[in-house]
């Protein structure tokens, strides 16, 4: 196997000097003796670890705001959300790409996850990967990332050469960048276009950042896309309804959240949802507004899939039981 191109390797004793500089690789002295705690007292201690989590992403949220307007400039205009990381911070990104259709029936190809290593890396370590920034940007490039498209870069230590060399490049096309890091100032910090640096501290287990780390990640994630949708048009009042109901949990889903956006019954839930093809948003439109099915789905695509637009545009809206 061909070694991995690796940006600038200082020599280890160099890597290892570095590593003790950043908050992720510090040793807490919370809990030095870890292994001589009890199980009760590792379950509070691990507890008492995550309960930070929450306050470092809040501190973020400016950054993270502004990441989600460039994410939205992009994809109202068709572009893609690509996220881009290694290890804990690959599987993040792509378990939050995953999510994307059938929460909100975008298409598989709008938000994607790319992992170092490839696919493979999603379940097995490829440790070796994260080395290789040639392959960050070469990995994009074979997506054909443009100016079009936002690209959210994650590393944990915001120093991961397959995460910059994908950053890097994806900025030198004009894509719109963001990077998520758990250390100030990094790397990936100066990369991109929006710094998301959630500064978490020391593991309880020195240097594991599939911890803290990971799980300030994945909150971030969850902001990112979840609210991207939500201006995006694809929620309803604090409902989902762009959802695909590809299984009986879903269809069941589907005739509730109908159910509740019009306090329809459940027999008339179904009947409208059948006859606009599962549509959520039609299904909604068609029973607040009376209008007919095939005219129901002419106005969402009128209005781009906006739902309150749609029911404003309606002229029936004035009678409905939320209003327009």
């Amino acid at each position: 196997m061909a070694k991995p191109h690796v940006r600038n390797q200082p020599n280890r004793a160099d890597l290892r000097d570095s590593l003790a500089t950043l908050a992720t690789e510090r040793v807490s002295e919370r809990h030095p003796d870890l292994d001589l705690l009890s199980t009760a007292e590792l379950v509070g201690a691990m507890n008492e670890e995550d309960a930070v989590v929450a306050t470092a992403v809040a501190l973020a949220s400016p950054a993270i705001a502004a990441a989600i307007d460039g994410i939205v400039g992009r994809m109202s205009t068709g572009g893609r959300l690509i996220y881009v990381g290694a290890g804990t911070a690959g599987r993040m990104g792509v378990i939050d790409a995953s999510e994307a259709p059938p929460t909100f029936g975008t298409h598989p190809a709008q938000v994607l996850g790319v992992i170092a290593g490839g696919p493979f890396a999603i379940q097995a370590a490829v440790e070796n990967a994260e080395d290789d920034d040639i392959a960050g940007a070469s990995d994009l490039r074979m997506l054909g990332v443009s100016a079009a498209d936002a690209v959210i870069g994650i590393s944990a230590s915001g120093r991961t050469p397959y995460v910059l060399g994908a950053i890097e490049y994806a900025s030198s096309v004009g894509a719109f960048t963001a990077g998520i890091s758990c250390n100030s100032q990094s790397d990936l910090s100066q990369a991109g276009d929006v710094a998301i640096d959630v500064v978490v501290g020391p593991e309880i287990l020195t240097g594991s950042t599939r911890l803290k780390a990971g799980t300030a990640q994945k909150m971030v994630l969850n902001m990112l896309s979840t609210i991207t949708m939500v201006r995006l048009g694809k929620t309803y009042l604090n409902l989902m309804v762009d959802m695909k109901a590809t299984n009986e949990k879903l269809r069941a889903r589907a005739e509730r959240t109908v159910m509740l956006a019009t306090h329809a019954d459940a027999v008339d839930a179904a009947r409208v949802l059948n006859a606009v093809d599962g549509s959520v948003k039609a299904a909604i439109l068609v029973l607040l507004t009376d209008l007919e099915p095939p005219t129901a789905i002419q106005v969402l695509a009128a209005h781009s899939g906006f739902l309150r637009e749609a029911i404003g545009a309606a002229p029936a809206c004035g009678r409905t039981l939320h209003g327009c």
